[in-house]
């Protein structure tokens, strides 16, 4: 390793100078997106529960990401504070993921730290990834990378990119393409680094990239080189959490983890642990996504799909209620230009879940009150996915609810003041 050694220093403290704003090669989509499009391509590939992203800058990248259902836990590290402070609050829940939440938990935080300093917070990772960030580290950073993340925090995956500086010829000039890059690899200098670390920490590596060369330049490869590490094994190494490890597990400052969850939205707080002799990662943004997971999130969700099924069987079943009862009598008055409700597009079921809807106990009326069996409710999709059985659902909605003496049956008037505004 000591003559790979000598090479990435040679590599890292050459001096070059930057490139200039204006490219001649312009990437559609925009370069950045197909970094990020590539991991999340990866996500979506691997079902990852647990990502951290070294480097994370602006939080594109987490932004993309917290939308794969897959994912319980997004860590973001930078050494940037203000960038983090700046940008915590659009990793926070809209309105929309309160109306319909995850299926699955959801937790994102961001760090203020080097990504060189050892955090037993980021143990047993499922994926690492690392955009467009070793080239910003100087010599002895870059030595130190590989401890960090491939033999301490050893994730099942670890994504690495960094530009090629064999495409750097196509661009009007042969320099660095930031200010802040120490160096840039060839091919064969990011892949001699890779091989030499995936063979030390018991990894395996493929090479792909992004940003494809214009016609007649394909032998310059992609713009961005991309390295992916799995570990052989597949699973993360959950290290044992000796006192040095135990001396980075964070403590909130008091009265922090009992704020109300839009404070904290809202409120970034940060939180230092005072007795660590070396500040090593702040915790700058913290925040929880609602899910089926959450009792009072399920509830919610459950009373809502059976009240919309309910609705909608009641409202299917007047029109054949009056033609049965002879009832249809009189028109109603026209109030205001009111005219019949138009039907709405619903689900559209597959053969297999038509049959066993219609296997299921129907709907029935008892003088003017609308029954619907629990046992109706559980054969459409959407609330089996959310119900196991009859008990489950009855013990949740039974206080939201009005169901039948029995508890076998959502009840409902069978007509209410708004059917007598339409003619059905």
């Amino acid at each position: 390793m000591e003559e790979n050694n000598l090479q990435c220093s040679s590599v890292v403290d050459s001096n070059f100078e930057e490139v200039p704003r204006e490219t001649a090669i312009q990437f559609k989509p925009p370069l950045y997106r197909q970094r990020y499009q590539f991991v999340k391509n990866l996500v979506d590939q691997h079902e990852p529960k647990k990502v951290a992203d070294l480097g994370c800058g602006d939080t594109s990248l987490l932004r993309l990401l917290k939308v794969n259902p897959c994912i319980e836990l997004l860590v973001g590290v930078d050494i940037n504070e203000d960038k983090l402070r700046w940008r915590g609050d659009s990793l926070a829940p809209f309105m929309g993921d309160f109306l319909k939440p995850r299926d699955l938990n959801l937790t994102i935080t961001l760090y203020h730290g080097s990504v060189v300093e050892r955090d037993s917070r980021l143990l047993g990772f499922d994926l690492i990834t690392c955009i467009e960030l070793i080239e910003h580290l100087d010599s002895g950073d870059l030595a130190r990378f590989p401890e960090v993340v491939f033999g301490y925090l050893s994730p099942s995956m670890i994504v690495i990119s960094t530009p090629n500086s064999e495409f750097n010829p196509l661009f009007p000039s042969v320099t660095l393409r930031d200010s802040d890059h120490k160096f840039e690899w060839t091919r064969m200098e990011f892949q001699t680094w890779a091989l030499y670390v995936a063979n030390r920490y018991d990894y395996s590596v493929e090479f792909t990239g992004v940003g494809e060369p214009p016609a007649g330049a394909e032998n310059v490869g992609y713009c961005t080189q991309i390295g992916i590490f799995h570990k052989n094994g597949g699973k993360a190494t959950e290290a044992c959490v000796s006192e040095q490890h135990d001396q980075h597990v964070y403590k909130a400052r008091q009265g922090l983890t009992m704020l109300p969850r839009l404070v904290l939205i809202f409120h970034p707080q940060a939180v230092l642990l005072p007795h660590l002799p070396k500040m090593l990662r702040l915790q700058v943004f913290t925040t929880s996504y609602p899910s089926l997971q959450q009792e009072r999130f399920f509830k919610l969700v459950l009373v809502n799909e059976v009240s919309q099924q309910v609705e909608s069987l009641r409202v299917s079943h007047l029109p054949r209620r009056k033609e049965q009862d002879g009832e249809r009598g009189d028109k109603p008055k026209d109030i205001g230009g009111s005219k019949a409700p138009v039907p709405c597009f619903g689900p559209v079921f597959t053969e297999v879940e038509k049959a066993k809807i219609e296997n299921s106990p129907k709907p029935f009326c008892v003088g003017d009150k609308f029954f619907v069996p629990l046992q109706r409710l559980l054969a459409y999709p959407r609330l089996n996915r959310l119900c196991a059985n009859e008990e489950m659902m009855r013990s949740v909605i039974a206080d939201s609810i009005p169901l039948s003496s029995d508890g076998s049956a959502v009840v409902a008037d069978l007509c209410n003041y708004f059917d007598e505004q339409f003619e059905f």
